[in-house]
């Protein structure tokens, strides 16, 4: 059986592991502290895989940023990591093949083969986090756009310059269905800059008025979104993941955006997949690669 030794590398911490080419888990997941540094995020990655890589066939890297189609590069800074990262010579790490993708196209791979939008040819994954990350599949594949970057969450939900995006940009969807839009959303109207999304989160489930209010008109947001990505992609399932994806209510969702959309009926579903989705998609579509590649 293949193997792929997967490292998932964000803002603030590197996981790795070793995946089987069924997408299971078979060594210990280890965690360490992303580096501030581009040189130390080069030594940390140059660490583990000299630990791991005469066990595995490849190595799958699932990282922030958008990654090239050749899957050997990242496109352009990624804001939250260290200065210089987007210049990382991936192919140079390892005498195995390095394969490199975007954490939530990973993520919403991996729900294509194992998860909840397994054996269905057309989804769309949204990772609600403190950002917000998307993947779309599209006839079983994985829908990358002309150079790697398509997926990105940044289309526009208001036209008046109400509230600045991370991206640089005015009114993104990320601003407002992300847990930052949420605690924006909550000091807006709650007119506290004090209160946190855990303040929200925890009136919600107490039923408190002003808490279901603003955790409503968070959800709201969300099914904006959700509406124009059914319009556009007619997905047969979206699926969401991250972690304040737990809190919203699917069934709702899946109605309210059957009620409006204008293409064939979707389903709302929250991912099966794990918190370590992005490795595990990293390393399938890295196996599935290394088959291609062999014929």
């Amino acid at each position: 059986m293949c193997k792929a030794l997967a490292i998932d590398i964000g803002g603030t911490k590197i996981y790795n592991t070793v995946i089987n080419d069924k997408g299971e888990i078979v060594a210990d997941i280890e965690k360490r502290a992303t580096p501030k540094t581009f040189e130390e995020i080069e030594a940390a990655f140059r660490d583990i895989i000299s630990k791991y890589e005469d066990e595995v066939d490849v190595v799958a890297i699932s990282t922030c940023g958008a990654v090239n189609n050749f899957n050997n590069g990242i496109l352009g800074s990624t804001g939250n990591i260290a200065a210089g990262y987007p210049n990382m010579n991936f192919a140079s790490l390892s005498k195995k093949k390095v394969f490199v993708e975007n954490d939530a196209n990973a993520a919403a791979w991996a729900e294509h083969v194992i998860g909840a939008s397994r054996g269905l040819s057309d989804s769309i994954m949204i990772t609600l986090g403190t950002g917000v990350g998307g993947g779309i599949i599209i006839n079983n594949k994985l829908f990358k756009g002309k150079n790697g970057a398509a997926g990105e969450m940044h289309f526009k939900l208001r036209t008046d310059k109400h509230r600045k995006c991370t991206c640089g940009g005015w009114d993104c969807f990320e601003a407002y269905a992300s847990g930052t839009g949420l605690k924006k959303t909550a000091e807006e109207i709650s007119a506290n800059p004090d209160i946190t999304t855990y303040d929200v989160i925890e009136g919600w489930k107490n039923n408190d008025v002003l808490m279901t209010k603003i955790f409503l008109k968070w959800q709201e947001d969300i099914l904006a979104g959700l509406i124009g990505l059914a319009n556009l992609f007619d997905p047969e399932v979206i699926v969401l993941s991250g972690s304040m994806a737990e809190f919203v209510d699917t069934d709702y969702l899946t109605k309210a955006v059957n009620d409006e959309i204008i293409t064939t009926p979707t389903a709302v579903v929250k991912a099966k997949s794990g918190n370590y989705s992005g490795m595990i998609g990293a390393a399938l579509l890295a196996l599935e690669e290394r088959d291609d590649g062999q014929g």
